[in-house]
Order: structure tokens, then C-alpha cells, then sequence
């Protein structure tokens, strides 16, 4: 072999290993969710992904599957947790049976508005909630607004909490949730969102709760006839990370996941009011709407008192009077 063709394969060889070396070091990390490419989380998460791809020069890239891709949103927390998937955003009742604490933050009737919810969300609520997170192996990354909930159905129209008396209506699986609406002489039942059309299509149950924008992008207005502004729950989405593989990043890089977090969350929350309201204008063309008096929202709230003790009764003293603190004080 001459001295040329010597050089010209060292040459050769080191492009290989530095090709090589570059390719080890990009890292892909796959994200999840139940929610459609139209919902406020799913455009707030490619604004998240943009940021990562841009702020990393590419060396982390992001794998987006929405709208039920790789599974309800039972199986993107677990694939979360078991680090299948790196990340998943999908409303934050399905990793209650994984972290009962967070049922605390969904109390019935508890947020009187959207900033206060999140002004307990942002403080120490939330602080109390990433702390019981990372100890079953995930990383809070941020909270979205999943909004209130409000009950459809295809019975009769629901213009009383009366009228919600033995209807089967389809819940997260939420163990508060279900009982609130126990206490208000519903059937609730626990139901994966994947198989929620199916279900109301098929008359499996009567009715579901979501809140508007979810109503529309699921398309349930299709099967469901009568809508009643209820707003029972304020609900939030969940941005959760596996614990290890984040804690695995260089610190630059769990800053640059961080921040581009921050700014997807606070881009969803900015833009989350319209979008609900433009939900609900399309709804009130499609179905037949209802809005609960004062007395009603107020019976409603007195019937479900007990749900708080209740929880009480699984999570503690200490846990529950933490977080109806942190609510009163506002902070």
C-alpha cells in the first residue's frame, strides 16, 4: 500500500469514528400524549420541541406521538415510568393511582377561578406534588391547564344536580372524582379516554365530563346530545419526565428540557381561554346547552363535602390540611 492510499484510509477511518461519535452523542427521546394535534398541550409541545432541537444544536432530538399514538393515557404514564418513553403530557388524574396526593389537588369546587388555581399550582402546591412525584421516579416538569369540567350526556338535560341522579357517567381514574360524583347520586365509572367514543356511541354509559375543548376535539358532541356547564372539577395536564433518564442529562441539558418546559407551559396557559371559549361556541351549535343556577352549582358543592373526608381517610390528616391551607392562603 503506498503513503497515499495509507492517508487517504486514515483519513477515511477517522471520519468514520468521528461520525460515530457524534451519532452516540445525539439522543433521541421519545414524548407522549392522549391529546389531538389541535388541543393547546399537543402545539404548546412543539413550541417544546423546537426549543430542545434549537438550544441543543440538534444533539437531543424530540419524538412527538400524540393523539393516542402509542397508547391511552394509562400506558404513556406507565411507559413514562418505566422509561419507554421520556416524556408525557396528559391530564394529571392518571397518575393519581401512582401518587394518591394529587386527588388533593382536584378537590370538587375547590379554585374558585384559573389564577388561583395556578397561583397554588406555581407555589406550594405544586412544590408538594413534585416532591411526591420524584419519589415513584418521575420529574414535574410544569403544569398546563386541562380547564373545568363540564358534564355531557344522552339522557335528559341536566338543568338540576337532581338530574344527575343514576346516570352512568364515564370518570378518570380518579378516586375522588369518582366518589364526588357518588355523593351526587351519579354511577360514575373509571374509563380510559381511548375508549370513551366507543363507549358513549355504544350506550356503555350515559354521559362523560371533560372539559370543552376535549369535548370537541374527541368529537363527542357526535354521540352525546344535551351539554351543562358544570365546572364541578378544575383540572390540570401533567408535564412529567422518567426521573432516571432525565437525571441522567448533563446539567445543561436538564436546564435546556427545563426551560423549554417553562415556555411550553406558560404558552399553553396563555392561549387555553380562547381556545375554550371557542369550544364552547362550536358545542352550543352542535348540542343542546344548559347552565346550572347559583342554588344548583351550591347544592352541589354541599353534597360533595364528604368527598374531603373521605380522602382523609387514605392520604392523612397532614396531607389534606396542608394543601386546603395552601388553597385558603392562596399560595
Amino acid at each position: 500500500m503506498s503513503i497515499c492510499q495509507r492517508v487517504l484510509q486514515a483519513v477515511a477511518l477517522a471520519v468514520i469514528v468521528a461520525t460515530g461519535t457524534a451519532a452516540e452523542a445525539q439522543q433521541k427521546l421519545r414524548i407522549v400524549s392522549t391529546f389531538d394535534p389541535t388541543h393547546s398541550s399537543t402545539q404548546a409541545m412543539q413550541l417544546f420541541k423546537e426549543i430542545v432541537e434549537k438550544r441543543s444544536n440538534n444533539q437531543i432530538q424530540i419524538d412527538m406521538f400524540d393523539s393516542m399514538k402509542l397508547g391511552g393515557a394509562r400506558e404513556n404514564v406507565d411507559a413514562t415510568r418505566a422509561g419507554t418513553v421520556f416524556l408525557n403530557w396528559n391530564g394529571m388524574a392518571f397518575l393519581s393511582r401512582i401518587v394518591p396526593e394529587i386527588e388533593a389537588a382536584t378537590l370538587p369546587f375547590m379554585f374558585p377561578n384559573r389564577e388561583a388555581a395556578f397561583k397554588a399550582m406555581d407555589g406550594a402546591l405544586g412544590a408538594l406534588l413534585e416532591k411526591k412525584l420524584a419519589e415513584k421516579g418521575f420529574v414535574a416538569l410544569g403544569f398546563m391547564e386541562l380547564g373545568s369540567r363540564h358534564v355531557t350526556n344522552n339522557t335528559r338535560p341536566i338543568r338540576t344536580a337532581d338530574d344527575l341522579k343514576g346516570m352512568k357517567i364515564r370518570m378518570q381514574p380518579n378516586d375522588t372524582h369518582l366518589a364526588t360524583f357518588r355523593a351526587l347520586g351519579a354511577n360514575p365509572v373509571s374509563l380510559d379516554i381511548k375508549e370513551l367514543y366507543s363507549a358513549l356511541q355504544q350506550g356503555v354509559v350515559d354521559g362523560q365530563e371533560n372539559p370543552y375543548p376535549v369535548i370537541l376535539a374527541n368529537r363527542f358532541f357526535e354521540v352525546q346530545k344535551y351539554l351543562t356547564q358544570t365546572g364541578h372539577f378544575f383540572d390540570f395536564i401533567a408535564v412529567v419526565a422518567n426521573k432516571s433518564q432525565f437525571d441522567a442529562l448533563s446539567g445543561e441539558n436538564q436546564k435546556i428540557i427545563r426551560d423549554a418546559a417553562a415556555a411550553a407551559v406558560q404558552q399553553q396557559r396563555t392561549v387555553v381561554a380562547k381556545a375554550e371559549a371557542d369550544a364552547l361556541h362550536m358545542l352550543k351549535g352542535r348540542m343542546e346547552f344548559y347552565e346550572l343556577s347559583p342554588a344548583d352549582r351550591e347544592k352541589m358543592r354541599a353534597a360533595t363535602a364528604g368527598v374531603v373526608d373521605q380522602l382523609r381517610k387514605r392520604l392523612g390528616d397532614e396531607t389534606i390540611d396542608q394543601v386546603l391551607a395552601i388553597v385558603k392562603s392562596g399560595s
